[in-house]
């Protein structure tokens, strides 16, 4: 072995979570439509390429010292001295022409394998077949190697912005650059004032997120004329079958809106871009379980991550903090649904905009905590979830992308479904697009393709009242 490298405290959890149903790693879905010219053999001679250079760069020739034993105190990455490109890199077809239901049905089954802890936790493999001569890349990475924001920055800095450029090395081969220190965060020896100043900050830090769990957790169980109805708290959830033990085997839906469209209905209903991702999920929810004789009467909450300023942000950068919102799916009718999902955003991030960023993200850390529940034995599905499912929406390339002048068509993201949180959404902007990828458990929750028809009927529902 070359050189090892320490995981952090949050990827040895990632790690530490992994089991046979619950698989913690991430996933794109990019497909890619061909120029005019288009060159029917890249794909094969792509192949031939890979095999020609075997090499890999870190992160990506990264392997478990400790495969065998996932959570070892000791774990960290050491270089693999036998990368086998070839196991990585696949080719795979659909009977052509493929049509999108069936890319869908081979992802979701590509997404139920488990990753090789003997070798580098990621595949890549190159989808051929589909209708009008376009491919596909499935691409999977444990989260404890790689990260979703992480991942998308990578793959998006191994394409090209020309269509005319047909050479672009891939992802794998590519060496990051180093990160080198900033000045302002140099070092500083540990004096008394300064140890001293950081207790303090500690103190503060600590009284900030204790008020704010306290008015989180007793409002909620305030006398209902007296509580904030906007404000969710962790455990305040209903039970339903998002919330139930999972099987490996999972089902993958894709959307696709444009950002213009989805600004302007959600500025014309006095809601934010989240907002409104939330609303087409909770109605397309709405729907679904209504149809499965399955909707609680109680309004599914969601786990939201957000970037936001605190009040000791200079400006220039964005703390990531956790908020829990409900979704308001008791309320039938959609307009109002929506205003009350509005109104519990802004209760949620009320909360946050008080705190320090420390303070945030340790409020965020304790938010979470309620997911170690699903590991304690008989505690799934017979406590309240500490949330229904997670919503998360993660930036992604601003312009048009292309890969040897074939051009990427969208950005499907695929998360982590866990026990106890059988469904994830995850949404990615790609640059005038926003892309939807809705993954859970195929056997908890059946049909789940059809979230991803309901949400286009939710904003067709949401935009008609806008020009009505």
């Amino acid at each position: 072995m070359k050189s090892a490298k320490r995981l952090n405290p949050l990827d040895w959890t990632f790690l530490a979570g992994e089991s046979g149903e619950t698989m913690m790693m991430v996933g794109a879905l990019m497909p890619f439509s061909p120029p005019p010219d288009a060159d029917e053999s890249l794909l094969r001679r792509l192949m031939d390429e890979v095999r020609a250079d075997a090499r890999a760069c870190p992160p990506w020739n990264y392997k478990l010292r400790f495969p065998n034993l996932l959570a070892h105190p000791l774990q960290r990455w050491v270089e693999d001295d036998h990368f086998d490109v070839e196991y990585h890199i696949r080719r795979s077809a659909l009977p052509s022409p493929g049509d999108e239901r069936e890319l869908g049905i081979l992802v979701s089954r590509l997404h139920s394998n488990r990753l090789d802890f003997q070798r580098p936790p990621w595949e890549v493999h190159f989808i051929e077949g589909l209708e009008g001569g376009r491919f596909a890349i499935y691409f999977k990475v444990h989260h404890a190697l790689v990260d979703g924001y992480t991942g998308i920055r990578l793959l998006s800095n191994s394409l090209s912005s020309s269509p005319d450029e047909h050479d672009t090395p891939m992802f794998f081969s590519i060496a990051q650059k180093a990160r080198t220190a900033r000045a302002d965060k140099a070092p500083r020896e540990p004096t008394l004032d300064l140890l001293m100043r950081l207790a303090r900050e500690q103190v503060d830090t600590s009284q900030t997120i204790t008020r704010a769990l306290k008015d989180t957790v007793m409002g909620a169980w305030k006398p209902e004329k007296a509580r904030d109805p906007a404000l969710k708290a962790p455990m305040q959830a209903p039970k339903s079958i998002l919330n139930q033990k999972i099987s490996r085997n999972r089902r993958f839906a894709t959307q696709q809106f444009s950002l213009e469209r989805l600004k302007r209905v959600a500025k014309a209903h006095g809601g934010t871009l989240n907002d409104l991702v939330l609303a087409l999920c909770a109605t397309a929810l709405r729907r679904l379980l209504g149809e499965l004789d399955a909707l609680p009467a109680e309004p599914l909450t969601a786990m939201l991550p957000v970037n936001v300023r605190p009040k000791d942000d200079p400006g220039g950068g964005n703390a990531v903090g956790a908020i829990i919102a409900s979704l308001a799916t008791d309320i039938a009718e959609p307009q109002a649904r929506f205003r009350a999902i509005i109104a519990s955003t802004a209760a949620a991030k009320a909360q946050l905009a008080g705190m320090t960023r420390n303070g945030i993200l340790q409020y965020g850390a304790l938010l979470m905590a309620p997911l170690l529940l699903a590991r304690v034995p008989g505690t799934v599905g017979r406590i309240r979830p500490a949330f229904n499912l997670v919503i998360s929406n993660v930036p992604g390339p601003t312009r048009p992308l292309y890969f040897r002048g074939f051009k990427l068509d969208a950005y499907y993201p695929l998360s982590i479904p866990m026990h106890g949180y059988g469904l994830n959404i995850t949404v990615v902007s790609y640059g005038d697009q926003l892309n939807f990828g809705f993954i859970g458990c195929r056997d908890g929750l059946p049909h789940l393709q059809r979230l991803a028809v309901y949400s286009k009927a939710a904003l067709d529902e949401l935009d008609g009242d806008t020009s009505a």
